[in-house]
């Protein structure tokens, strides 16, 4: 017969398991509802996101962006309007990449009266916890802090509900900022436009209209081996100052009345074609289509932005943002053998890993330049780097019902309209496929 003493102690040692797991159920719940709270979310969702990237990206290592299958031999030949080309040609470099001829110098858009060296808006109230930006929210965030200067009594997770429904996205376009705004902001219109040059923003400004970019930025955090750290970002230009060559910008990132050189803003902005968004009332339409002039016409301002892509491919042609440039205003025009040629020339010289986040121009091109198989590999790219682009899902899909898959197809883009069920052209490529 066992001691007495020895039987509460069997007991004890038996529950031990029990307690320990209930321990960590307690904890992991704990943590999980912790974790719901914005500022911890904020803090502690970037972290975790940069540690399952990298675990993803060491598995299947993704580097540069590809290069043409066939290298690019001759210069891209574009047609354009008449204009002379300048006098002073640049020398052909050791490289001898391709030129864009003929060259046509940009076509000014004039200021009807002068406006006043420095202008300062009230920029909007930034609370740090609010505004400064979630996760791949610099978007919605940045347009928060836009309509806020108006009045609106929103945050940034208004406008991702619906910009980016999607956590996990990792880019908002500016045609989907545009339409939160005329559909979710009421009151309020918005416009875009490219090709947009530093007077262009100031004259905005000096009209009583912050204006809002989309530019390069140089991420402090290496999301997999051998990463660039080039991402996209948007800013809202609030003021600027000649005396001191600066602009005033709001950062979703980084925090109010930030100081940006006139110089480097306009670097930082060419690669984005330099894309320009406005939010006004109604009655100050008036005054931003002065301002604006002939660029309020949408195609003449597109076609300023070809002229001037096409003079830069002349003045930089080792710059490979230019030359991208030129496919994607080419391809505006529906000139999709000339824009996958100047595509090339892009990726010859070389782009950035997260360029096709962002920007999906030389999808369109090459789908419709009938180079599917240029168009397949840079879709898969384009995933292997951002697996939530709906806008690669949508094109891969393409390619694939171009080569008579219809069922890869439409398997793509049912998992486009999984990270934004809104996704318009995704489900008219349903409807097509399947001749509803």
């Amino acid at each position: 017969m066992p001691y007495p003493e020895y039987l509460p102690y069997q007991r004890k040692k038996k529950r031990w398991p029990r307690v320990l797991f209930i321990s960590m159920v307690v904890l992991a719940l704990t943590g999980l509802l912790l974790y719901q709270i914005p500022y911890i979310h904020r803090r502690a969702s970037w972290r975790l996101d940069i540690a399952s990237t990298y675990i993803r990206m060491v598995l299947n290592p993704v580097k540069d962006l590809p290069t043409p299958a066939v290298q690019v031999a001759a210069e891209p030949q574009v047609e354009t309007t008449n204009a002379a080309p300048p006098t002073n040609t640049p020398e052909p470099t050791a490289t001898a990449l391709p030129t864009a001829t003929p060259i046509y110098t940009p076509t000014a858009t004039l200021v009807p009266t002068p406006i006043p060296a420095s202008v300062v808006l009230d920029p909007p109230a930034y609370d740090e916890v609010r505004d400064k930006q979630d996760v791949n929210n610099c978007g919605p965030a940045t347009m928060a802090l836009y309509l806020r200067y108006y009045g609106w009594d929103g945050t940034q997770y208004d406008v991702a509900k619906i910009a980016k429904p999607e956590d996990d996205d990792r880019n908002v376009n500016v045609e989907e900022l545009i339409y939160y705004v005329r559909n979710y902001a009421g009151w309020l219109n918005a416009e875009f436009r490219v090709g947009g040059d530093l007077d262009t923003l100031k004259n905005i400004i000096a009209s009583g209209i912050p204006v809002m970019i989309e530019e390069t930025f140089t991420t402090d955090r290496q999301y997999w081996p051998e990463d660039d750290k080039w991402a996209g970002h948007y800013l809202l230009i609030t003021g600027y100052d000649d005396a001191n060559q600066v602009f005033t910008a709001q950062d979703s990132e980084l925090g109010p009345n930030q100081h940006i050189l006139y110089d480097d803003l306009d670097d930082h902005w060419q690669s984005f074609n330099r894309v320009y968004i406005m939010v006004y009332p109604p009655e100050m339409e008036p005054a931003l289509m002065s301002v604006l002039g002939d660029n309020w016409d949408a195609d003449i301002n597109r076609q300023h932005a070809l002229e001037t892509a096409q003079y830069e491919t002349q003045e930089d042609p080792q710059n490979a943002f230019v030359w991208f440039n030129l496919g994607t205003n080419l391809t505006y025009f529906e000139r999709y053998d000339e824009a996958a040629d100047a595509y090339d020339t892009a990726r010859t010289i070389g782009l950035p890993q997260r360029m096709l986040r962002y920007q999906f121009g030389p999808f369109i091109s090459y789908f419709h330049s009938l180079r599917t198989e240029e168009l397949l590999a840079l879709t898969k790219y384009a995933l292997g780097i951002t697996r939530t682009s709906e806008e690669a899902m949508l094109w891969r899909g393409w390619a694939f019902y171009r080569q008579g898959d219809s069922s890869t197809a439409l398997k793509y883009f049912h998992d486009a309209l999984k990270i934004h069920p809104n996704y318009e052209d995704a489900q008219l490529a349903i409807q097509t496929v399947q001749g509803g």
